[in-house]
């Protein structure tokens, strides 16, 4: 029998030169989501549902900007507390949490994910990291 493999934890974050509850805003809305939710210009997020409750499904579309390939980022909310933390299940049962902490006019954005078996951590970390960049550029952007 074989033993399953157990997940490692990556931790990934960024600081947001903004306030709180408009990162907050700027994470949770789909209106925005498919503003940021991509780790390279060459990828775009086209659609998002993102109900945040607790019990609901959410999903984020990602894709190629050039059509040739593509994927639905979706999973199941485990725990929210607005303006603190989110916590998700994946698909594939791996587990992610997203905390935001305030820091004055700036906010720190965590995320600590299970990465995936078949693809080499410090990719995944890479990944993770380009779209919390991306997040912060877009969030930073707004008025």
């Amino acid at each position: 029998m074989e033993t399953p493999k157990k997940n490692k934890t990556i931790t990934v974050s960024v600081k947001v030169e903004a306030p709180l509850a408009k990162v907050w805003d700027t994470w949770t809305k789909p209106q925005h989501i498919v503003n940021w939710n991509a780790a390279s210009a060459d990828w775009h997020t086209p659609h998002a549902t993102n109900p945040l409750k607790e019990g609901e499904k959410f999903l984020w579309r990602m894709e190629a900007r050039d059509g040739s390939f593509g994927f639905d980022f979706e999973g199941l909310f485990t725990s929210i507390a607005p303006l603190k933390h989110i916590a998700y299940t994946l698909t594939d049962n791996r587990k992610v949490i997203v905390t935001f902490e305030s820091m004055g006019n700036a906010t720190l954005v965590t995320e600590k994910f299970e990465t995936e078996d078949d693809k080499p951590d410090e990719l995944q970390r890479q990944g993770w990291q380009a779209i919390l960049n991306n997040f912060k550029k877009y969030a930073e952007s707004l008025e």
